[in-house]
């Protein structure tokens, strides 16, 4: 993956110190000695490279200068420069000259570009956590869209089949309403006539005033009031007497017997005795 900033950057400077050079020699080689022009143009060339070594050096370190950052875009900027100048006075090819100049400052900001990226570059490991966390994400939300639809679905369905059930009850309501509404009005027909009144009466109540009342069910002799039976017939139990039942019952087997137990085998052998007393005497034997 760093050789996708690196080459170009690389590629860069090297065209563009080698334009630098030989624009210097044939610029200045007509007015000093071409060894002269051959000098400054490698100083320039060796300055930017320079410089541009011990920023990769302090990269490499995880550090940053801004002195030597200035001083290697100082040195783009002077091949440049120089790259304009020289363009600015050739008689011919001016233009061509011209679109050539930026190298210097291109190859400085490819390897920019590179530096960016290298601080920012992540380990494949890491980069995988990321794709997975993205998938899972994607995952979630596709699986909450998908319950979300199916949700709507699903209430739309019961809010249709609940307007279809309430139709069918209305339609129901209004056909009894309807019918019975015809029953009634048949029968307040009848009620009007003058020869139903006597033959409603022995079905309905009485319509018309004067009428002997309706039919009622026959009493076959005279009626006597029977006196309701007493809930305790036998004598009642003294608490002595009572305690010593519910201690014989408790203790009849092993372990001894619970309230609820006792009780029913007390009732079931016949004894009688109010649920206050009963429960008093178990107290007074457990």
């Amino acid at each position: 993956m760093s050789a996708k900033t690196v080459l170009p950057a690389v590629a860069m400077t090297a065209v563009s110190m080698v334009l630098t050079l030989a624009v210097v020699v044939m610029w200045l080689g007509t007015a000093v000695p071409w060894p002269v022009a051959l000098v400054v143009g490698l100083g320039i060339d060796g300055g930017w490279l320079a410089t541009l070594a011990y920023e990769r050096r302090l990269a490499a370190q995880g550090d940053h200068n801004r002195t030597v950052t200035t001083v290697g875009w100082s040195f783009g900027l002077l091949a440049s420069g120089v790259l304009v100048a020289h363009a600015l006075t050739v008689d011919h090819s001016a233009a061509a000259w011209l679109a050539v100049a930026w190298l210097p400052v291109a190859a400085k900001a490819l390897w920019l570009v590179h530096g960016l990226w290298e601080r920012t570059a992540l380990t494949p490991n890491a980069l995988d956590a990321i794709r997975g966390i993205q998938q899972e994400a994607r995952d979630e939300a596709a699986v909450a869209r998908a319950r979300l639809r199916a949700e709507a679905a699903t209430e739309e369905t019961r809010l249709t089949a609940v307007t279809e059930a309430g139709a069918r009850v209305a339609r129901v309501q209004a056909k009894t309403a309807q019918t019975l509404s015809t029953a009634w009005s048949t029968l307040e027909t009848a009620r009007q006539g003058e020869e139903t009144g006597r033959a409603l009466n022995c079905v309905t109540a009485r319509v018309t005033p004067g009428v002997t009342p309706r039919w009622e069910l026959p009493v076959w002799g005279p009626t006597e009031p029977v006196a309701a039976l007493p809930l305790d017939a036998g004598p009642a139990l003294t608490d002595e007497a009572l305690d010593v039942i519910v201690q014989e019952i408790r203790h009849s087997e092993t372990p001894a017997l619970s309230y609820r137990e006792m009780a029913s085998r007390f009732r079931a052998a016949g004894h009688s005795a109010s649920e206050v007393r009963l429960r008093a005497a178990w107290k007074r034997v457990a």
